[in-house]
């Protein structure tokens, strides 16, 4: 049989052990994991998810997106759950629906951190160009290409929008982003930790040269750890998916973590488990699989 067939691939993932802790919380990425290509949430997914919740386990969302992207999945998954948003900037309560989203938790990287992440990333890689997430705007520099779905507020340098009479100064700073134009994917990404080192964290979940960078010690994993603590639920007790590089921590953290079928090979060797592509529902497999046993 083909290599991509869902149920052979499924069938030959790792089982959990035994002993392993009962799941109170379903951690997954959007973006190539928990979405399809087309961006679509499938009617499997959707109902893979309400089963897991009538079962008493919660769903949360943990993705790079900003908040204001969520409504993909609010309006087809019934506005439940909350969201981890810019990779661990903020938390987001979906109940509300589309258009209603509220901020419960802001992780947000310092102005200082980032004009000096700034610096040391157009030394160590000349022709990187930048745009800011905001808790409520986005803006970019002139030369940053169009890769988003929408336009920027405002077009200035990076050194302006994060200086002190830049746009929204009394707005939080999320995340920045850094594009480069011509420099292998990886290879950006190792030479910007290198250069930045503790001054922010930095991840990527594009298939191009383009990098996440938030807070220190801001990541899906620190902030699903604290929202995790406030609720009193273990790691143990953590099912996560994920697909790209900014996922690699968290399917570390959690007791049970699965990489798609489409996932980055640092991912496939970050997870404990490995489900079917995005396409092919593979959260939904594992989903009906753990609640079959714990039928």
């Amino acid at each position: 049989m083909r290599d991509n067939d869902p149920v052979t691939s499924a069938t030959r993932q790792p089982q959990p052990p035994a002993a392993a802790a009962r799941p109170r919380l379903i951690a997954t990425d959007l973006d190539g994991t928990l979405l399809r290509d087309d961006k679509s949430v499938s009617p499997r997914t959707v109902a893979a998810l309400a089963a897991a919740e009538e079962a008493g386990i919660e769903v949360f969302f943990v993705t790079g997106r900003p908040a204001r992207w969520m409504d993909v999945v609010s309006a087809h998954v019934h506005g439940h759950g909350l969201a981890i948003c810019g990779n661990g900037a903020a938390v987001v309560d979906l109940h509300g629906g589309p258009g209603a989203h509220r901020f419960v938790k802001v992780r947000e990287l310092p102005r200082g951190n980032a004009l000096e992440t700034v610096r040391l990333l157009r030394e160590a890689a000349p022709g990187t160009v930048y745009a800011v997430e905001q808790t409520y705007g986005f803006n970019q520099e002139p030369e940053y290409p169009k890769l988003h779905l929408e336009v920027p507020d405002v077009l200035l340098s990076a050194e302006e929008l994060l200086g002190p009479d830049g746009p929204a100064p009394e707005q939080p700073v999320l995340k920045i982003l850094a594009y480069h134009p011509d420099m292998d994917p990886d290879a950006f990404l190792t030479l910007a930790r290198l250069a930045v080192g503790d001054r922010a964290n930095v991840t990527r979940s594009s298939p191009s040269a383009l990098l996440e960078i938030s807070g220190p010690e801001v990541s899906k994993a620190s902030t699903l750890a604290l929202c995790c603590a406030e609720r009193g639920i273990s790691h143990e007790e953590v099912v996560a998916f994920g697909d790209m590089p900014n996922d690699v921590e968290m399917l570390t953290w959690a007791g049970q973590s699965y990489a798609m079928g489409n996932a980055h090979p640092d991912v496939v060797a970050a997870a404990s488990g490995r489900t079917v592509a995005n396409n092919d529902d593979g959260v939904a497999v594992v989903i009906e699989r753990m609640l079959a046993r714990l039928a």
